[in-house]
C-alpha cells in the first residue's frame, strides 16, 4: 500500500509542475490553485508513505515518477522538443528508480 500512495504522489507531482508552467509565475488563479493542491496532496502522500519504507527508495521514486512524467507531459502536450537524448534519458531516470527500489531496504 505504501508504494502506491509513492506512485500515487509522484504522478500528482507530475501535475504540480506542469501547474507550475501553466500558472506563469502564479498570475493566473487557476493553475496556481491547482499547483497549490496537486503540491499539498502530493507532499501528504509522500509522508503517509514514509511511515512504512526507506526514504532514500520512496523519494528517488517520487521524483522519477515526477520528473520522467513532467518530460513526457512536456513533450505531448506542451510542444517541448523531443529528441532522442531526452527519451534515452528519461529511460535512464525510470531504471535508476527500479534499480533503487529493487536494491532492498523496503519493509
Amino acid at each position: 500500500m505504501a508504494w502506491l500512495l509513492v506512485v500515487v504522489a509522484g504522478l500528482l507531482e507530475t501535475g504540480f509542475a506542469v501547474c507550475l508552467k501553466l500558472s506563469h509565475g502564479f498570475s493566473r488563479l487557476w493553475p496556481s490553485v491547482a499547483f497549490c493542491a496537486f503540491a499539498l496532496s502530493s507532499f501528504g502522500l509522500l509522508t503517509l508513505a514514509l511511515r512504512r519504507l526507506d526514504v532514500g527508495p520512496a523519494y528517488a521514486v517520487w521524483t522519477g515518477i515526477g520528473a520522467a512524467g513532467t518530460a513526457i507531459y512536456g513533450m505531448v502536450f506542451l510542444g517541448d522538443v523531443v529528441s532522442a537524448l531526452k527519451l534515452v534519458s528519461i529511460t535512464l531516470v525510470i531504471v535508476g528508480v527500479i534499480g533503487l527500489q529493487l536494491s532492498g531496504g523496503a519493509h
